[in-house]
C-alpha cells in the first residue's frame, strides 16, 4: 500500500511539474500531512522529486529544461497555470490543427493535453518533448535561432514556412498584458513569429493568469480585437472580464 502510494506521488508530480502538500493531501484524504512529508523525503533521497517550500516539483522537468530562468518560471504560480492549463486542454478537438507555444503555461498544456490525433505546431523545445509522451499527437517543431531563457525557436522565415498551413487554433502565453500595449513579450524575434501565427489561425486563444495583468514587456504582438478566447484563472479581476466580454471574448 504504501510502494503504491509513493509511486503514485511520484507520478502525479512527474505529470503536474509541480504539487503542493495540500494539494497532494486532496489526492490522499486518508493520509496524514506527516506520511506525506515522509513520503516526499524518500521520493526526494530516491533522486525522483525536489523538495521546495510547502510540496514537491518533479527532477524531469528540471533535467529536461536545462535553462535556469524557464525552470524558475515554471516553478512559479503553478496553480494558477494548472487550471489555466486544464481549461484550455478541454477546448481541442481531435482532428485539430493548432500552434502551441513555448511558454512555461503551454508546457502544462502539453501535460494536460488529451492523448488524440491532432496536429500540434510549436517553437517550444520542452513542449514538444512532452508531447512526444502521448503516441497520437503529431509533433511538429518550428527550427531557427534558440532562445535559451525560453527553451524555444525562432527565425526569419517563419512566415515562409507557414505560408501554405492552416491552423484552427493558436493557442498562446502571454508575458505581460495592459489594455493599452496589448499582448507582449521579452523576444522580438518571438514577437513576430506570434504575429505570424495570430494572422494564420482561424481562431487565438490567450492563455493570461492573473499575475501577468498590468505588466507590459518590450514587443507588442497581440491587441485585444486580435483574439477570441482569453483562458485565466479565479483571480482574473472581473472588471477586466466585463471589458473583454464587451468585445466578444469569450472569457474561461
Amino acid at each position: 500500500m504504501k510502494r503504491e502510494r509513493i509511486a503514485e506521488i511520484a507520478e502525479l508530480i512527474d505529470k503536474r511539474g509541480k504539487l503542493s502538500l495540500k494539494q497532494l493531501g486532496d489526492y490522499f484524504p486518508n493520509v496524514s500531512q506527516m506520511t506525506l512529508r515522509r513520503d516526499l523525503f524518500l521520493l526526494e533521497e530516491q533522486g525522483k522529486i525536489i523538495r521546495v517550500r510547502g510540496g514537491a516539483m518533479s527532477v524531469r522537468d528540471v533535467q529536461k529544461t536545462s535553462g535556469e530562468p524557464y525552470v524558475k518560471k515554471t516553478a512559479i504560480h503553478t496553480d494558477e497555470k494548472i487550471e489555466i492549463a486544464q481549461k484550455a486542454a478541454g477546448l481541442i478537438d481531435e482532428g485539430a490543427c493548432i500552434f502551441l507555444d513555448a511558454g512555461s503555461t503551454a508546457l502544462y498544456l502539453a501535460k494536460e493535453m488529451p492523448d488524440i490525433f491532432c496536429n500540434v505546431f510549436t517553437n517550444g523545445l520542452a513542449v514538444a518533448t512532452e508531447l512526444c509522451k502521448k503516441k497520437n499527437v503529431v509533433v511538429n517543431l518550428l527550427g531557427g535561432q534558440l532562445i535559451k531563457d525560453n527553451l524555444s525557436t525562432a527565425s526569419s522565415f517563419s512566415s515562409v514556412y507557414f505560408a501554405d498551413m492552416n491552423f484552427e487554433l493558436a493557442i498562446i502565453s502571454a508575458a505581460a498584458f495592459t489594455p493599452e500595449s496589448g499582448f507582449s513579450c521579452g523576444s522580438q524575434s518571438e514577437a513576430e513569429l506570434f504575429k505570424i501565427i495570430c494572422k494564420k489561425a482561424k481562431f487565438t486563444y490567450m492563455m493570461l493568469d492573473s499575475s501577468k495583468i498590468g505588466k507590459i514587456k518590450p514587443y507588442t504582438f497581440a491587441h485585444t480585437e486580435d483574439i477570441n478566447v482569453i483562458i485565466t484563472d479565479d483571480a482574473f479581476p472581473d472588471a477586466l472580464k466585463e471589458q473583454f466580454k464587451a468585445l466578444d471574448i469569450v472569457v474561461l
